[in-house]
């Protein structure tokens, strides 16, 4: 397999899940301005989209959208529970997690923040809404340690990238005690700091 990313965006997830797995796969920078890979490829030849991660599978097919790829990589090791087994209650729990995350938080809320042609107003009004957006994941967070228990898995991994664009957005998590401590949980983990340390390399 092939992972294809671009450090500090969701394509972060995945390398972390693969981390956790401990998957071996190779994985290839893009360039967000060029469209190019490292190794001089036409990336929209790769993802038509343009846009990271896109996880290319050892039959030469091509799987897009960051929560499909988390999952697929999850269910390559199902011991590790980084989701729950198909088909069960706490599966749809996760898929709806990560449906959130990518519709609410993601596209919803910081990827406005990063557009330079927004208006000041549109990006006030998308901070007014990940306000409240927040506010409901730091309640669902409560009294857990990962968003469905015990188990860090998929949708923490996607949550916790996504937040960690705040301080970049100007999105104040000061008020959200639980997201906060969920960030600074997951920081620790083995993987993310194997993911950071790749990056500050790079």
């Amino acid at each position: 397999m092939k992972l294809y990313y671009t450090p500090g965006t969701c394509s972060t997830a995945p390398r972390i899940l693969l981390a956790e797995a401990g998957i071996a796969c190779e994985q290839e920078l893009v360039s967000f301005k060029t469209k190019q890979t490292a190794s001089g490829a036409d990336y929209l030849q790769i993802n038509a989209n343009g846009y990271v991660p896109a996880l290319q599978l050892d039959d030469g097919s091509v799987l897009t959208e960051g929560p499909a790829i988390d999952q697929y990589i999850a269910d390559l090791v199902p011991e590790k529970k980084l989701a729950p087994a198909n088909g069960t209650a706490a599966r749809y729990q996760m898929q709806s997690w990560l449906n959130f995350i990518a519709t609410e938080l993601h596209k919803g809320g910081y990827s406005i923040l990063f557009d330079r042609g927004a208006a000041e107003e549109w990006k006030d009004a998308a901070r007014a809404k990940l306000a409240k957006r927040l506010a409901y994941v730091d309640g669902a967070l409560a009294g857990k340690t990962y968003l469905l228990g015990d188990d860090f898995g998929c949708a923490d991994a996607y949550l916790f990238v996504v937040l960690g664009w705040s301080e970049f957005a100007h999105v104040d998590l000061s008020a959200f005690a639980n997201l906060k401590a969920f960030s600074e949980r997951v920081a620790t983990r083995t993987a993310v700091q194997a993911v950071k340390a790749q990056d500050a390399k790079k």
